[in-house]
């Protein structure tokens, strides 16, 4: 729909008062979105590289989804979850609790990735709670991670949006960070995958002893990390040390699979993976968003293992909290009918499939390009890390911005992208300013894109990384 535009924006996000590109539509399959500038009214189509914030599984406006949606609406009866549940709610649970391989028994439906990190907390502590565990109040994160943009959510993450906020924020010390998994940086000459892994691990435990392992109620980590520091994997045996390490202290182990799980990375879960994944079983708790509603409805939730269901079923029998919007019908049933549509159709294949073909494209063009550094990820969640020089890997002073920088002349070549600055770390001001050091760039495209979209994709960014040694040179 297009409206009558003035000059000033009614919406307060982004730049405000700047409305920048609007998105008027979409095209060829719901793969590319239409763009206009409100001021002039020109267009521009661009191929959807990645869907808004790696949110779309399926094509916009798929048409199959939006014909449900019209059924839906006349059939969806709004109830308060803390009151009345739906047969919506129920069968998305349980389909998604089949394709865990009986790794979750229940779950938890919300409106937003945040939202469901925000009541994952709230889980754990009553967890522990009806244990009669009652000192357990900590949670441990990594550096350079990133949760959601709630006040529990940010309290546990790394990212540079959380420090304007500090003094709002859980305190501290009740959310100790350990060092993220960064092998392009952190991994020493000569040490070996296995080495690095048990470093990491070591630290871990010493964390849980320094903090007193009676007061920590869980460990919460992103699978493959997300827009922080540029989609890195696990090294192998890392996720199986993590819980290993929370259990042995009476700890949860939470994944959050918000950003990189429910086939982003190619598995059903991304903890899944037989390259970095467990090698049995799954996570206490693991929430899931962005994809499963494929941005047609806001969507998200908590997945709870049988061991976590059991105590809660044992003890009080049920969960303190209700919000709104939760297990909403509407949402629920969209959700279903979109997961249902991405196994019938093989899409997680597909994204295992076309996404390693990205990575490959991806390797072989930029091989040559000067400011290519490390090229991460999996599945169709992909990164290259930009450098100033890859021998050293000294990263673009934080003044260039390097990484917004790329994600705009790949804008400017017709593919969305994602360019962020602070992938190396954040270095805090007064007032909670931050100074952004290291930059990368991230693709996400839905689950439904092909070869020839790969090929757009890998033939954009080398163009871009071109430009970004013109600019640099100029």
């Amino acid at each position: 729909m297009t409206v009558e535009s003035k000059d000033t924006s009614y919406v307060f996000q982004r730049k405000i008062d700047d409305k920048g590109l609007l998105c008027v539509g979409t095209k060829n399959n719901g793969m590319y979105l239409v763009l206009e500038d409100p001021k002039t009214k020109e267009q521009k189509v661009v191929l959807d590289a990645m869907s808004g914030a790696a949110v779309s599984s399926l094509g916009h406006c798929d048409p199959e989804i939006t014909e449900l949606m019209g059924q839906f609406a006349k059939e969806s009866v709004y109830t308060f979850g803390g009151s009345f549940g739906n047969y919506a709610a129920e069968e998305l649970g349980e389909f998604l609790c089949e394709k865990s391989d009986g790794d979750f028994a229940s779950a938890l439906w919300t409106g937003s990735g945040s939202e469901a990190n925000e009541n994952a907390l709230k889980i754990m502590k009553q967890y522990h709670n009806e244990l009669k565990d009652y000192k357990r109040h900590k949670f441990v994160s990594r550096n350079q991670s990133y949760h959601g943009y709630t006040i529990g959510a940010l309290s546990i993450g790394d990212g540079s949006r959380k420090y304007a906020f500090s003094d709002i924020l859980i305190d501290a010390s009740k959310t100790p960070k350990v060092s993220p998994v960064y092998p392009y940086r952190n991994q020493k000459a000569g040490q070996s995958e296995e080495e690095y892994t048990q470093e990491l691990l070591k630290e871990l435990e010493q964390t849980f002893i320094d903090n007193d392992p009676t007061t920590i109620a869980g460990m919460i980590i992103e699978t493959v990390g997300g827009s922080t520091f540029g989609t890195p994997t696990p090294t192998k045996g890392y996720l199986d040390g993590c819980r290993a390490i929370c259990h042995k202290y009476g700890a949860l182990f939470m994944l959050d699979e918000v950003m990189c799980g429910l086939g982003r990375c190619g598995y059903s879960y991304t903890y899944k993976s037989p390259e970095f994944g467990l090698s049995e079983g799954g996570p206490d708790l693991c929430s899931v968003g962005k994809t499963i509603g494929s941005g047609f409805v806001t969507l998200a939730g908590v997945l709870i293992s049988p061991k976590v269901k059991k105590v809660f079923v044992e003890g009080s029998g049920a969960v303190m909290g209700a919000q709104t919007y939760h297990s909403h019908d509407f949402n629920c049933r969209v959700g279903l009918a979109v997961q249902k549509k991405i196994y019938r159709d093989n899409l997680i294949e597909n994204v295992r499939v076309n996404g390693a073909y990205l990575k490959e494209q991806l390797k072989l063009k930029l091989k040559d390009a000067k400011y290519a550094g490390d090229i991460r990820g999996a599945g169709n969640f992909l990164s290259i890390e930009i450098v100033k020089d890859k021998t050293t890997k000294e990263p673009f002073a934080p003044s260039e911005a390097a990484g917004p920088a790329l994600g705009a002349l790949c804008l400017a070549r017709g593919i969305t992208s994602m360019g962020l600055s602070g992938t190396i770390r954040n270095e805090i001001l007064e007032g909670g300013n931050v100074i952004m050091h290291g930059d990368h760039l991230t693709v996400a495209p839905a689950y439904t894109f092909t070869k020839e979209h790969c090929d757009i994709i890998a033939n954009s960014i080398a163009g871009a990384f071109a430009d970004l040694e013109k600019k640099y040179a100029a």
